[in-house]
């Protein structure tokens, strides 16, 4: 079995954690952690890396490595915030898909792969920390599992389980 926790950045401000965003993830930290952890994992926004950074501290392994996963960040975020507030507040992937079935379609792809390879990097038993956006994090667990799973709240997270090829999702 291998785990992924897959959260929302907290509260931001631009491309940087506000003070009540930074309070948040020292809170998550404090009390929302399952270390240790074969891999810290940023979507390499600024925001998510920040929020990493504290997680990462708050588990007791500052040495590890912060990766760069570029595939969990999509490249048409704009078009993502368009379809979304199309759709309505805390708009699902599939009401998003309403409004742009096409974007949904296509990034599904392309963030379940880098989903699915963050997940296969992972030795037996190992257990990665993600952080990256909604509703891109939700997009890449349709696109990896076919399972729609609710928006994420701002430091909400959930647990991704690979159990010999099937996954389960449960929230953090």
């Amino acid at each position: 079995m291998r785990y992924v926790e897959l959260r929302r950045h907290t509260d931001n401000d631009g491309d940087e954690l506000t003070a009540q965003g930074v309070a948040d993830a020292e809170a998550i930290g404090r009390k929302g952690l399952h270390p240790p952890y074969a891999a810290f994992i940023s979507s390499g926004a600024a925001r998510a890396t920040q929020m990493v950074r504290i997680l990462r501290r708050a588990a007791g392994q500052d040495d590890s490595p912060i990766s760069e996963v570029i595939g969990l960040r999509s490249l048409v975020e704009d078009r993502w915030r368009a379809a979304a507030k199309a759709a309505g507040k805390d708009a699902t992937v599939e009401q998003i898909r309403g409004i742009d079935p096409d974007l949904v379609k296509h990034e599904e792809r392309l963030l379940g792969a880098a989903l699915r390879g963050v997940v296969e990097s992972l030795p037996e038993g190992g257990r990665a920390l993600v952080v990256g956006h909604s509703p891109t994090n939700e997009a890449a667990v349709s696109g990896l599992t076919g399972e729609t799973v609710e928006p994420l709240g701002k430091g909400a997270g959930m647990l991704l389980i690979e159990d010999d090829g099937r996954f389960t999702i449960s929230p953090l």
